[in-house]
């Protein structure tokens, strides 16, 4: 009776089989079009499915990591530059002004950054066809006469004479308690900002003067650059302080020495780093420039501490440390009169590395500190007019 009953299994198993295998099951399937996000229609392959891509076959039940596709299409076009929306081409001549800049190695990448800013990037990386190159002559653009214009004015604020080296005031001071606004409330003008935290005013020279003045009879005041910096106009004026914290990153073993492992030094910058980049307008009136600013401070090093095994079969605490840091990021762009001075504050960040070793508090030294260091970072931008030689500017070649 047991073997009727086997042989019967046998047998429905056997029957159960073949119908899966018309029917398109695992037993005997080729992988159907579509399958398991394959391509409908595949120009290789065989009885096995879809060809991998090195002429190999996808067997029953096995996905195909490489489906494969029709080829690239490329052509040789049609020999001239599409113009749908009425694109044209320009050569605008910048030697005038490349010419006159010393202080970096490839001046002409300023109005490249410059356009870049005032139209945006995605203007140049999709529809209409656009093309914008430089060399240190030639600025040649392809875009719509609308586009065009815009180049040709910041083009022309390049090549005017005023681009001579103009005397720029860049001043960064950190005030440790923000209380200062209370007394200079009434000549700040705001500006509008769009970071969170930041604040921004306009105010007269002559009451930026004073503000500094009582700014710098204050305990917590710290300056860190020159008051007077000779800035090319489009050119950026880089102020950072930072430095180096050391500290253990990994324990890495080492089972042919003594104590079977070693540590792997780590390194992180603290610290703040401020560029300006200033564009003066054509009228000689009115001061452009992008101020973007980075903040990073190592809060503390979290410790972790590790049991390892050492060569005499005992174990050795080790540890290793997890820098906890703070980061604030600062890029606006301004526009304001010349005979005005531009205030920008921060915020309440992480406090910079000081200059004049002063302690973060009034007579209290940093390790003592039970929290990070903050203080009110804040930068002064004042325009100093142009050189006295300054000539008539020239027209656009």
């Amino acid at each position: 009776m047991g073997m009727r009953v086997l042989w019967a299994a046998m047998v429905l198993c056997s029957m159960s089989g073949e119908a899966w295998g018309q029917a398109g099951g695992p037993a005997s399937q080729t992988v159907p079009a579509g399958a398991w996000g394959l391509p409908a229609h595949s120009p290789q392959g065989g009885p096995g499915g879809p060809a991998y891509w090195d002429g190999s076959t996808v067997r029953s039940g096995e996905q195909n990591p490489l489906p494969a596709g029709p080829s690239v299409h490329v052509s040789a076009g049609s020999g001239t530059l599409p113009n749908e929306q009425g694109q044209v081409w320009r050569e605008y001549d910048i030697s005038t002004y490349t010419s006159r800049v010393t202080t970096t190695k490839r001046p002409e990448q300023a109005v490249v950054d410059w356009i870049l800013r005032e139209t945006g990037y995605e203007a140049w990386h999709g529809e209409p066809l656009a093309i914008l190159s430089v060399t240190p002559r030639t600025l040649r653009v392809y875009h719509t006469p609308q586009m065009q214009a815009v180049v040709a004015d910041l083009v022309e604020r390049f090549v005017a004479s005023q681009t001579l080296p103009q005397a720029v005031s860049f001043r960064i001071v950190t005030i440790d308690n923000p209380n200062w606004r209370s007394r200079a409330q009434r000549v700040l003008r705001p500006v509008p900002l769009q970071t969170p935290g930041a604040s921004a005013w306009l105010m007269a020279k002559e009451e930026a003067a004073l503000l500094l003045a009582d700014l710098g009879r204050r305990n917590d005041y710290r300056e860190y650059n020159s008051s007077h910096l000779l800035v090319s106009s489009g050119q950026s004026t880089v102020v950072s302080q930072m430095r180096a914290r050391a500290y253990v990153h990994d324990i890495l073993p080492r089972p042919g020495a003594w104590p079977g492992f070693e540590n792997r030094p780590g390194q992180v910058e603290e610290g703040f780093s401020l560029e300006l980049s200033p564009l003066l307008c054509a009228d000689c009136r009115t001061m452009d420039a992008t101020i973007r600013c980075n903040v990073d401070q190592v809060e503390r090093f979290v410790p972790v501490l590790l049991d390892l095994p050492v060569t005499n079969g005992s174990k050795q605490r080790a540890k290793l440390d997890v820098p906890q840091m703070t980061h604030f990021r600062f890029h606006e762009r301004f526009r304001w009169p010349v005979d005005q001075v531009l205030l920008v504050s921060m915020g309440m960040v992480g406090l910079a590395v000081p200059l004049d070793g002063k302690p973060p508090a009034a007579g209290v030294a940093l390790p003592l500190l039970s929290t990070p260091p903050r203080a009110d970072l804040l930068v002064f931008v004042q325009s100093q007019g142009l050189p006295p030689s300054a000539n008539a500017p020239p027209a656009i070649r």
